[in-house]
């Protein structure tokens, strides 16, 4: 049949497509996240990913090559050979990397490559994930049709809190196109769901990550799991940190803090067992990069001081060294309003202030709260060298019902350019500190002098704009 070159006006080169098959539904997707020449492209389920954004980059005279916006590669046939692998490679801009549009019914587009004359097409019609994309004799068939999805169109995408309900002290972040999130089980296993939508994680699948029979503390008691991507031995990995006691009791003697190392830069893991941090009642581990050093933050029983924070120094992400110190103490009023607490300190920065929000009072009453330090001199271990703010920086707020805001964590948009909290509360003024809490987020502004403005807990149920570049 003739074909023709779409106009001008159906691609934009400045904008990013998903590129969907008519026959299976499924996007061309960089297969396994790759980000090296010769990778094979493949169908997947659509998932907006980087890794299934493409970009259109003009070649001249209705010519294009099509970029991944996650590798920065560009779509490559290597032969004119009819079922030959559609892979990734470095931009040559020569005929094997070009291609130009070809309309079909209802909008689909055909892509025409201009070295083999032949179209890009999902291998023998299959509609399985990761089933081979190739090219072969230009049919118009539907496994040879493409819609053209431009990211970001229509309406911006929304969601509504809780993100997880049973979702006690969340850790939330945004890797590689997909929230990951981890909340307390109080059992003897890590979970962990994802999502590539905030809204997607209400209904994402928690999976066992790891289990902790066997191991210190083991049995019974998972609580305030935190991850971070750190350098090690062998390069970047994600450290997962968490409590864990010998019962199910809220506290007990025996919780320690614990860190497991995964094997690559995959959230999920694997993860292996690396070490047990400390040696008496600790809980809330976080950690604090100043420089190029790092610090283990987390609460413990400061004496005299009541409930506090420590910080301690690290030579790398599973060992300490020297003498922990007290980073802050209950010593305000509003910390003290059901118990005087100070636990869950974590890292804030901006524009080279380093910062460390903290939760004070107690998780068991409606005051539990956010309270705020700032490194307002050279040394993170020494106390006088961190000052507290005066007031609450987020608090309960009985007009929305929301009661008990605290253990929180905070996360970028996907572009970046929005910050976002994570935190847990209850729905009502007699909520406990179990696990009933659920998780919600919502997007934070910065002050004029360079601290935050966490704003207001919303209600639950209000209709919430996404992070930028969902």
């Amino acid at each position: 049949m003739a074909t023709r070159s779409a106009s001008a006006a159906v691609v934009d080169p400045a904008a990013s497509y998903v590129l969907v098959n008519r026959n299976s539904g499924k996007a061309l997707d960089v297969y396994n996240l790759a980000t090296t020449d010769g990778a094979p492209i493949n169908q997947y389920t659509r998932n907006d990913g980087a890794w299934q954004q493409w970009k259109f980059l003009d070649s001249g005279s209705g010519w294009y090559r099509l970029q991944s916006v996650h590798s920065g590669k560009v779509l490559d046939l290597p032969t004119t050979a009819d079922g030959v692998q559609l892979v990734q490679n470095t931009d040559r801009n020569d005929s094997r990397q070009q291609f130009r549009l070809a309309d079909s019914a209802g909008g689909q587009v055909r892509l025409i490559n201009r070295n083999s004359g032949k179209a890009l097409e999902t291998w023998e019609w299959s509609t399985a994930d990761g089933a081979k994309v190739s090219q072969y004799q230009d049919l118009d068939g539907a496994n040879q049709q493409w819609q053209l999805a431009r990211v970001g169109a229509g309406t911006a995408k929304t969601f509504t809190n809780p993100i997880k309900r049973n979702g006690p002290d969340p850790w939330l972040q945004h890797h590689n196109g997909y929230y990951y999130l981890a909340t307390t089980t109080w059992n003897s296993t890590i979970t962990m769901r994802r999502s590539t939508t905030l809204a997607g994680l209400a209904t994402a699948t928690d999976q066992v990550i790891f289990n902790l029979a066997g191991r210190p503390n083991g049995c019974c008691n998972m609580w305030a799991p935190e991850f971070h991507l750190l350098d090690g031995p062998s390069g970047p990995r994600w450290y997962f940190y968490y409590t864990a006691g010998q019962n199910v009791t809220d506290f007990n003697p025996t919780q320690r803090l614990h860190v497991l190392e995964s094997a690559g830069t995959d959230p999920m893991g694997p993860y292996t067992f690396k070490a047990t941090l400390g040696s008496d009642w600790q809980l809330d581990a976080s950690v604090l990069k100043v420089g190029s050093s790092l610090y283990l933050m987390g609460t413990y029983n400061g004496g005299t001081n009541g409930q506090s924070n420590f910080i301690q120094r690290m030579t790398n992400p599973w060992t300490l060294t020297g003498s922990r110190a007290r980073l802050s103490s209950p010593t305000l009023s509003w910390e003290r309003q059901t118990h005087p607490v100070n636990e869950g300190p974590e890292p804030l920065y901006r524009n080279g202030k380093v910062m460390v929000v903290y939760s004070a009072s107690a998780c068991w009453g409606p005051d539990y709260k956010l309270g705020m330090l700032t490194l307002t001199g050279t040394d993170p271990m020494n106390i006088n060298h961190w000052t507290k703010s005066p007031n609450p920086v987020f608090q309960r707020n009985d007009a929305n019902s929301v009661f008990a805001p605290g253990h929180h964590g905070f996360f970028k948009s996907p572009d970046g350019t929005e910050d976002w909290i994570v935190y847990h509360a209850n729905d009502s003024a007699g909520g406990g500190c179990d696990m009933n809490r659920s998780t919600r987020a919502q997007k934070f502004t910065w002050n004029a002098d360079g601290t935050p403005n966490l704003g207001t807990p919303v209600r639950l149920g209000t209709t919430l704009t996404a992070p930028s570049a969902e």
